[in-house]
């Protein structure tokens, strides 16, 4: 599940883009977060995206932001902090 954005501290503005399959996170111009049905995809750098992949069989990498992010499937390998500390990170990245 993915958390509620208004909860997690340290987040400022931000706007949501609806697509027709997704919806779009913004800071500005940049996206920091795309939330999917069973997926989201959050910028973070490259050294993190590897560790990671490595642990969770959740996390790939990002369809989205590519190298630059990673994609993790909503399977309740990551506890919601975690979630939340790796939103927090992608919308300080963007």
């Amino acid at each position: 599940m993915v958390p509620d954005l208004s909860k997690i501290s340290g987040l400022g503005d931000f706007e949501e883009k609806p697509e027709k399959t997704h919806a779009i996170y913004l800071k500005g111009e940049k996206a920091f977060l795309v939330v999917n049905k069973n997926t989201i995809e959050i910028r973070c750098d490259k050294e993190l995206s590897k560790t990671l992949q490595e642990e969770y069989e959740s996390v790939m990498e990002s369809r989205y932001f590519g190298r630059g992010g990673i994609e993790i499937v909503l399977a309740n390998q990551l506890s919601p902090q975690e979630l939340e500390d790796l939103i927090r990170l992608s919308y300080n990245l963007s």
